[in-house]
């Protein structure tokens, strides 16, 4: 391996999103850098002062990973925001309602009297 391979700098993406806003910063790091060297370097913390990105979950595409695993050229470092509310929890609740995830609350009542057979034309 020559000198130059060995030096190669690492371009990594560091993202972070809110449910109405994504921000993606490109950095270049020297090998050996980790996840949490990609997010000081990105500064993407100055754009979301109301969050604590420190302590929020990373991952790599997807993977949740410890912030000093090292990186590799074309990673995309990926800050997790804390769920609203456990997924189970959620689940839970909707079947309370008699209702399930992804389906839309107003075609409840329509699917239910059609599955009955009331108020259908023949």
């Amino acid at each position: 391996m020559s000198d130059s391979s060995r030096h190669e700098i690492l371009r990594i993406e560091v993202v972070f999103a809110l449910p109405n806003r994504q921000e993606l910063v490109t950095v270049l790091l020297d090998p050996g850098a980790t996840a949490g060297d990609a997010i000081e370097c990105s500064s993407i913390q100055s754009l979301f002062p109301e969050w604590n990105l420190t302590d929020c979950a990373v991952g790599i595409w997807g993977r949740q990973v410890d912030r000093d695993q090292r990186l590799e050229a074309g990673d995309r470092v990926e800050i997790y925001r804390p769920l609203a509310m456990d997924p189970r929890e959620a689940r839970r609740q909707l079947a309370a309602q008699g209702k399930s995830m992804g389906r839309p609350a107003d075609d409840t009542e329509q699917d239910a009297g059609g599955a009955r057979g009331t108020d259908e034309k023949t």
